[in-house]
């Protein structure tokens, strides 16, 4: 008897023995692979998407051991030349800014001081003083006299002023009540309408 030779399974029409695994085909490999990537670049794309339309950091209300209590003297002399003393403000708010040219985010909301002290000027209710820090002299006033402020700029030596305030890095902003005491602590750059809104929350608390 002649023994014939078993067909090519793999190349026939036969089917397969029950749980035969096949290996993919390099067609099908390069498929998956176009799929992966084109996933990865449209969650690339909504993250990018997402921070290109994110709001820039903004002013942030945080604690201070001066809450409740005096506020460090503010005193020497200003960018525009004529000296300058916190203690002759009593009686109405002082919006104490610490900024340097150098700080972006001073940059920022320098335009909302601008506005701030604009709508306050007629009524005297409330005024603001800027705070020099870690900056040349002459690239403060160069900054101050480019965004149109018109309220004093001490100048600090030594940083002493700031660090009587515990001030870190600018912009911080702080609101003196007319009796003189801290009353917000604003870290990041302020709006004209948050400085307002510390205005009003601190007149309705008796300050």
């Amino acid at each position: 008897m002649t023994l014939e030779a078993a067909p090519d399974v793999a190349g026939s029409g036969v089917d397969e023995a029950p749980g035969t695994v096949r290996e993919p085909g390099p067609g099908r490999g390069r498929h998956t692979a176009r799929w992966i990537s084109l996933v990865v670049l449209v969650v690339v794309a909504a993250l990018v998407a997402l921070l290109a339309t994110r709001p820039p950091a903004t002013e942030t209300e945080v604690f201070t051991p001066l809450l409740g209590k005096t506020a460090p003297a503010i005193a020497g002399a200003t960018l525009s030349g004529p000296g300058f003393d916190l203690a002759t403000y009593r009686g109405r708010f002082v919006v104490v800014n610490f900024f340097a040219s150098w700080c972006p985010p001073c940059q920022q909301e320098q335009p909302e001081l601008v506005s701030f002290a604009y709508s306050h000027r007629g009524t005297g209710d409330a005024v603001l003083v800027g705070v020099v820090y870690d900056d040349a002299t002459s690239s403060a006033r160069a900054f101050d006299t480019a965004a149109g402020a018109d309220w004093p700029a001490v100048i600090d030596p030594g940083g002493q002023i700031a660090l009587r305030y515990g001030v870190r890095a600018p912009p911080e902003t702080f609101l003196i009540s007319p009796t003189g005491q801290v009353v917000a602590h604003i870290d990041g750059p302020v709006t004209a309408a948050y400085l307002d809104k510390q205005l009003a929350a601190a007149r309705a608390a008796g300050s």
